[in-house]
């Protein structure tokens, strides 16, 4: 199992649709195992971004990312950083395809709607950053034998 962390950026939160997306992911069968609103403060925006720290686009970014609440997800499943991805779609909404998330809800390609992590390590410092201890919860989903199939060593 795999735990990856989303953000409904402010562009989602604004516009209503983070029970829209949110559903995707459960209906998916991903698991939502940590949920929190919050305003993301400047310096906390300026280390989930540092890695984009003097490209044309970060003050910009990092000005977005704090103008409005954004909705925090951990997700976890098997292969969830790859599923998440694929969801959510092309990074500009403009050239997603349909049935994704930016692809559906968006057509900026400043405003994309939702971050996800690209990498297990990423995966792990960005739910650090936002997460604290006791925020990500391990619970058994009562239907989770009929989300995987859990008949050999691992679920498939």
């Amino acid at each position: 199992m795999q735990t990856t962390l989303i953000i409904l950026k402010p562009d989602a939160v604004q516009r209503g649709l983070m029970g829209r997306i949110l559903s995707r992911f459960e209906d998916k069968g991903l698991q939502i195992v940590g949920c929190k609103m919050i305003q993301i403060p400047q310096e906390m925006a300026e280390r989930h971004y540092s890695d984009h720290k003097g490209k044309p686009f970060y003050d910009g970014l990092v000005s977005f990312m704090t103008s409005s609440p954004v909705l925090v997800l951990a997700i976890r499943g098997v292969g969830a950083i790859a599923i998440c991805r694929k969801m959510m779609g092309a990074t500009f909404g403009s050239n997603a395809e349909g049935g994704t998330i930016r692809g559906d809800f968006g057509v900026s390609n400043s405003f994309n709607l939702i971050h996800g992590s690209d990498s297990p390590e990423a995966a792990s410092k960005e739910m650090e950053l936002f997460f604290g201890a006791g925020e990500v919860l391990d619970w058994e989903r009562a239907g989770e034998k009929w989300v995987y199939d859990l008949s050999g060593d691992e679920p498939e």
